[in-house]
């Protein structure tokens, strides 16, 4: 495969990447998640914990659709589901903002939130069939040896579409008085989505599908249906290993984009603008830092860049707290900077990782449906259940505790799973049991 062709499909992977944390940067902000937490929701109460419990929901429905997309992925082919999970994701941010208001001159009264609630679900089902998709066709494009560096610019997707939203907030809220925002100008980030699915569904829309999807296809060993009940039976001992190791993923993941921009605000008591471009900033470091991260992996494995992830939540994560709540903003941007360190340690690697543990007639499948129940159960609920726990116990250390008890719970499957740095993606297809499948596969 010439290098053209494969930059292209990674752009494309990560533009969906992009578009998804465009979303929930735009939603966990502090000015727009006040503004859509007070317009959708009658009542008194904590408007930023309503928004995050909105973005939660969405990730109830992850898993059906990791289900339904990541089989349906396995028989159709990659490209093909792409192109509806990108369009659908973008779609529903872009119709949030578009949306009649629970009250004032545009509303619909209590249709306003149960619309909200319908476009979230959709998105988070849409979002289901995306990640490991995008995984996958970068993972099956990339050559061999060069997979962890390609494969890192998956979380460059993210970590650069979270910066857009914080960024296009930024320059809304710098733009127009905190009245205007209230009244309509939380609307205008939400519109930007639509152009960023456009561009991303017109560059899958040229590609073909993966070289692998291909060879495996003019093999004859594409399943004639849906493999789902394959995927459940014979990988669930891989699915397993994955869901601890997403489960430190996600947690700090969604801890560092969505849940401190509130807890920089909320508990620590900084200013907005101060908080998003504190945030931006180590972001920036992150994407700087995460291709090369990549491209060492290539060279000495992606499990020692895991395990130092996950001793280092283990062992830095309440430090690393306590440094931010210093009062000094020196000495919160350090201790920011350290956990965000310890997470681009992951997101450099996981790309390549992920789509490796398991089969091609099953890759899609098995990856979609043990990413996003991990993410259903532990990530997208990050944000709500630890600022709740903050605000019912009084107990500012919380995030430190939730990171440091999904640490211990992932160093396990890391040490368990195999290395497959080197391994050619065609090679793992060969399952003996249901027990030792990528062992067979890669020895």
């Amino acid at each position: 495969m010439d290098q053209r062709t494969v930059k292209r499909a990674v752009i494309a992977s990560a533009m969906g990447n992009a578009t998804e944390w465009y979303d929930y940067g735009v939603f966990t902000s502090g000015a727009i998640a006040t503004a859509i937490g007070t317009v959708f929701f009658p009542g008194e109460g904590n408007a930023v914990l309503k928004s995050l419990a909105l973005v939660a929901i969405g990730f109830v429905v992850r898993p059906f659709g990791g289900a339904f997309f990541g089989p349906l992925g396995d028989k159709l082919g990659r490209q093909r589901v792409l192109a509806i999970t990108i369009l659908l994701m973008s779609g529903c941010t872009f119709l949030v903002g578009c949306l009649p208001t629970y009250a004032g001159g545009y509303s619909i009264g209590i249709g306003a939130p149960i619309l909200v609630l319908l476009l979230r679900l959709i998105q988070g089902f849409s979002t289901g069939g995306e990640y490991g998709g995008a995984a996958t066709f970068i993972a099956e494009y990339a050559p061999t040896k060069r997979r962890g560096f390609f494969g890192s610019f998956l979380e460059f997707g993210t970590l650069s579409g979270y910066v857009l939203g914080n960024v296009v907030v930024l320059a809304v809220t710098l733009s127009f008085t905190t009245e205007q925002v209230s009244s309509w100008a939380w609307r205008i980030p939400f519109f930007v989505a639509l152009p960023l699915g456009i561009v991303g569904l017109y560059l899958r829309s040229k590609l073909e599908d993966t070289p692998e999807f291909k060879r495996m296809e003019k093999a004859g060993e594409k399943a004639e249906k849906a493999p789902l009940k394959e995927t459940l039976t014979e990988n669930w001992r891989m699915i397993l290993n994955l869901i601890g190791i997403v489960l430190l993923l996600n947690i700090a993941d969604y801890m560092l984009l969505t849940t401190m921009p509130t807890y920089f605000t909320d508990t620590l008591k900084i200013n907005d603008n101060t908080s998003t471009l504190i945030i931006i900033g180590v972001e920036v470091v992150q994407m700087i830092l995460i291709a090369p991260l990549g491209a060492l992996s290539d060279r000495i494995g992606r499990k020692p860049l895991l395990l130092t992830a996950a001793i280092g939540f283990l062992v830095l994560s309440y430090p690393s707290i306590k440094l931010m709540q210093s009062g000094n903003l020196a000495l919160l941007i350090v201790g920011f900077g350290i956990v965000a360190f310890l997470l681009v340690l992951m997101l450099a690697v996981i790309g390549s990782t992920f789509p490796a543990m398991f089969p091609t007639r099953v890759r899609y499948g098995s990856f979609a449906i043990g990413y996003n129940v991990s993410t259903s159960v532990f990530g997208g609920t990050c944000g709500v259940i630890v600022t709740a726990l903050i605000h019912s116990t009084g107990n500012e250390d919380w995030p430190a505790f939730y990171l440091m008890i999904a640490a211990v719970i992932a160093i396990v499957p890391i040490i368990k799973i195999p290395e497959t740095a080197r391994v050619p993606i065609a090679k793992i297809n060969v399952q003996s049991s249901p027990s030792d499948g990528l062992r067979a596969a890669t020895s």
